[in-house]
């Protein structure tokens, strides 16, 4: 587990970090919503704020927190002042940020939200809940995203949305990705476009049944949001996963083409975006996910796919098994460190294999350089004894 930080002189002279905390009558699990980690997507905020509010704790078992992202973005409505706040959580950032002496806006929020995460973590022993609120610069349903762990495929599927797995290879540093190295059921609810009053009102929804489905509530007036939710996102409650990103490369004059939405199917060839004066067009047959439609960001545009039952059932089954360690007899493949699961591929021998097998068996990857990669599986290290009891489990 990570140690806490010994924060810096430097404080934020904001409201405080956490902006809604409830503790129930009666034990119970902790969940934890973030709102805000990207200045620019107030819906978080506004829905805890109008939903945390009418709670009162004699209704609650557990605890329930309301937690502000980027403080200083949000009262200037960026998406981030010097760094995205959401790309910052890797071990190398947090191990630097504690020998900064003069920490910039983002660090200094960051230094903030670890401190908050790890004296949680020490505190708790109950089962653990993080979720982080967002919205998307284009048109879209309401969707989730998560890390590929089974734990947060079960409490994900529990909502009547979409889900979105497999975006943390394309990503580097979420808050999320970090959380889901501890082992914690962690995921992102996307409630729609930033500025559509239906992205409040999605989010609302969501914070009820998340409260419902952990248990924090005990209710049975969730039919209204289950049919909001279930509507909002044109009743697809598929599992995609992401298969392409574009990434925009600095000082690149990138340019979305007008008119795309989340989850639109797309035809190989279809012009997507001006880049530089060049044309980018799409490679596959497949949906559009989170075009971007805002100045700032480097995602512009992802691509998606279903994933078919059958394979979402088989890679379940060689999950509980442990059948992974079949892939260390293969050649080219070998423990990098076992006890947090993960592998380590010489892309000389290995690259005629395919993601898919890996994403099987649980592992994402990330490339250290330019022929090894670093296979990640979030079964290995995820805290399955902590949630077994849980009823959705």
């Amino acid at each position: 587990m990570q140690t806490s930080l010994k924060l810096h002189k430097q404080r934020i002279d904001t409201p405080n970090r956490v902006f809604h905390h409830i503790k129930g009558i009666k034990p119970g699990v902790t969940m934890v919503f973030f709102a805000g980690i990207h200045g620019n997507e107030h819906a978080g905020v506004k829905a805890l704020n109008n939903v945390l509010k009418t709670i009162s704790p004699k209704d609650v078992n557990g605890e329930i927190y309301g937690v502000y992202g980027n403080i200083k973005a949000l009262k200037e409505n960026k998406r981030f002042l010097a760094s995205d706040l959401n790309r910052m959580w890797t071990l190398r950032q947090l191990k630097t940020i504690k020998c900064i002496v003069e920490l910039k806006d983002e660090d200094l929020e960051q230094e903030e939200l670890f401190e908050f995460i790890t004296q949680l973590i020490d505190r708790v022993k109950t089962p653990l809940y993080f979720i982080d609120l967002h919205t998307t610069s284009s048109k879209s349903l309401p969707f989730i995203t998560i890390n590929d762990a089974l734990i947060n495929r079960k409490f994900s599927s529990c909502f009547p949305v979409p889900i979105v797995l497999g975006i943390e290879e394309y990503l580097d540093g979420p808050l999320l990705s970090y959380l889901n190295t501890l082992g914690y059921v962690s995921l992102g609810f996307e409630s729609g476009q930033h500025t559509d009053p239906s992205a409040v009102t999605n989010c609302e929804a969501f914070i009820h049944l998340a409260l419902k489905y952990a248990g924090n509530l005990k209710t049975n007036n969730t039919g209204s949001h289950e049919k909001k939710l279930a509507k909002a996102s044109n009743n697809v409650s598929s599992i995609f996963e992401v298969i392409y990103k574009y990434h925009i490369k600095p000082k690149e004059d990138f340019v979305m083409k007008n008119g795309f939405e989340s989850f639109q199917n797309i035809k190989k060839g279809t012009l997507l975006a001006i880049t530089d004066g060049n044309k980018i067009y799409s490679d596959y047959t497949a949906k559009l996910f989170m075009p971007l439609y805002q100045k700032s960001g480097n995602d512009g545009f992802f691509i998606i796919r279903p994933i078919p039952r059958f394979f979402l059932k088989l890679s379940e089954l060689l999950r509980n098994t442990g059948a992974d360690v079949l892939l260390t007899l293969l050649p080219g493949i070998s423990w990098y460190n076992k006890e947090k699961g993960i592998l380590k591929a010489n892309l000389n021998v290995t690259r005629f294999m395919a993601k898919s097998i890996f994403h099987l068996f649980g592992y994402r990857n990330k490339q250290i350089d330019k022929t090894h990669l670093l296979l990640y599986n979030r079964e290995r290290v995820s805290k399955n004894e902590m949630y077994k009891n849980e009823g959705w489990y």
